[in-house]
C-alpha cells in the first residue's frame, strides 16, 4: 500500500514541473488512477511518457505496492 501523497511525490521529484492528480480507485491504496501534465513530455509519444511516468514509479510497481495504475498524461496548454 501507499498513499497518494507518496505517490504524487515520487512523480515529482522526476517532474518538479508537474501538475499532478491522483486518485485511489478501490480505497486500498493500490489501484490508482494519475493524471500528470508536464512541459518535459513536449516532443514525446504518448508511449514514452507513460514509460517516463512508470519510470518515476518504478519501485512502487516492482515492489507491487501499485498493483494497478490508470495513467493519462499531456503537455502544458497555451494560454
Amino acid at each position: 500500500m501507499i498513499s497518494p501523497d507518496r505517490v504524487e511525490a515520487m512523480i515529482k521529484e522526476e517532474f518538479p514541473d508537474a501538475l499532478v492528480q491522483v486518485q485511489d480507485l478501490t480505497g486500498g491504496g493500490d489501484h490508482y488512477q494519475v493524471t500528470v501534465v508536464s512541459s518535459l513530455f513536449e516532443g514525446k509519444g504518448l508511449v514514452q511518457q507513460h514509460q517516463m511516468v512508470y519510470g518515476a514509479l518504478r519501485q512502487a510497481m516492482s515492489s507491487e505496492a501499485i498493483h494497478a495504475l490508470a495513467l493519462k498524461t499531456s503537455i502544458p496548454q497555451a494560454q
